[in-house]
């Protein structure tokens, strides 16, 4: 599977000088990266001692080498952040030529702007955390807004996972398909994801009241007969998803499909999505781990630990990564 991504890694030399370590958050899908690169994942230590606080322990040599530290910021996320933050501290206490932090899912990206009175940009506050802890570089995936990335005072390198999720509906007759992005800040993702497809793309008019309340007043393009294609960054309760299939029931889509590239599905998401009759399936990446027990039949997860795998190995042999996404702009390449 990663040799999907052509013959741009051939001839290259075994990575004798990189370190890969894993935090608790998906161990699953930092062994699928490690195996993609040929390198061991390498053995990390960490406890909870007596006064509920976290201990890390890097146990493998890091001095002066590259050290990557995989960790998607996944429920519970302050363990898994405060999890990260001690084990950048104990690599560069470990004397470190390099700390890349390859972060799948980077939750508190969804606080990004100052939209109320008084209230904390976790976005900045969280990346400002990272660097001080170490980090010298970040690894991230479909971050929620591209004003993210500038959060960040170290290089990002910014992925998304379009072909993938192209990859995966280019098996079906795509010659009535729209992307639908349920609304207007993801409408250029989409558009690039359309053009992988060679599809048209609509829109959600959304407003979100609540963290569980949305409205779309209206979808702005030609759906009605169509085969619908939504397409969202992530996928957490469901709420704007299901407001947005509301919709495009009344305005008589033939058939819907839902993509998304992180499938948080947290509560009962995953169920109401699979028993809707007008969703025929859900697709998600790995990024963020789905647990056995909340797999349901539509459900389809692609891997992302190829992609991952290649842009680390362009990281550390000094390559261009955004070079793995021309032409594919979409507002989301390194």
């Amino acid at each position: 599977m990663f040799a999907a991504w052509g013959a741009i890694s051939l001839g290259l030399q075994p990575l004798t000088e990189i370190a890969v370590f894993s935090g608790s958050a998906h161990p699953l899908l930092a062994a699928e990266i490690c195996s993609c690169l040929g390198v061991p994942l390498l053995p990390a230590q960490i406890e909870r001692y007596a006064n509920d606080c976290l201990g890390v322990q890097l146990q493998a040599n890091c001095r002066e080498r590259d050290v990557f530290i995989i960790q998607p910021l996944v429920p519970p996320v302050q363990e898994h952040l405060v999890e990260l933050l001690l084990m950048l501290d104990a690599a560069r206490g470990a004397s470190a030529s390099r700390i890349t932090v390859v972060m799948p899912h980077y939750a508190y990206a969804r606080s990004d702007k100052k939209d109320a009175p008084r209230i904390s940009i976790g976005g900045r506050l969280v990346a400002d955390l990272l660097v001080a802890a170490g980090a010298n570089r970040i690894l991230a995936m479909t971050l929620h807004s591209p004003q993210v990335h500038g959060f960040f005072s170290v290089p990002v390198d910014h992925l998304h996972a379009l072909r993938e999720l192209a990859g995966h509906f280019r098996r079906y007759d795509l010659a009535n398909t729209v992307v639908v992005s349920p609304d207007l800040g993801n409408v250029k993702a989409a558009a690039a994801f359309a053009r992988l497809l060679g599809a048209t793309v609509a829109a959600g008019a959304k407003q979100r009241f609540s963290d569980d309340h949305v409205e779309i007043s209206a979808i702005i393009g030609d759906i009605a007969g169509r085969d619908i294609i939504v397409l969202d960054d992530e996928i957490a309760r469901g709420s704007t998803v299901i407001e947005l299939l509301e919709r495009l029931r009344e305005r008589d889509a033939r058939s819907v499909r839902v993509a998304c590239t992180h499938g948080l599905f947290s509560a009962d998401a995953l169920d109401r999505l699979n028993q809707r009759q007008d969703v025929l399936e859900v697709v998600s990446t790995n990024t963020v781990p789905i647990p056995a027990e909340k797999c349901v039949p539509k459900l389809k997860i692609l891997s992302v630990a190829p992609a991952l795998a290649e842009a680390m190995r362009r990281i550390h042999s000094g390559q261009s990564v955004s070079a793995l996404f021309h032409p594919v702009d979409g507002g989301e390449t390194a």
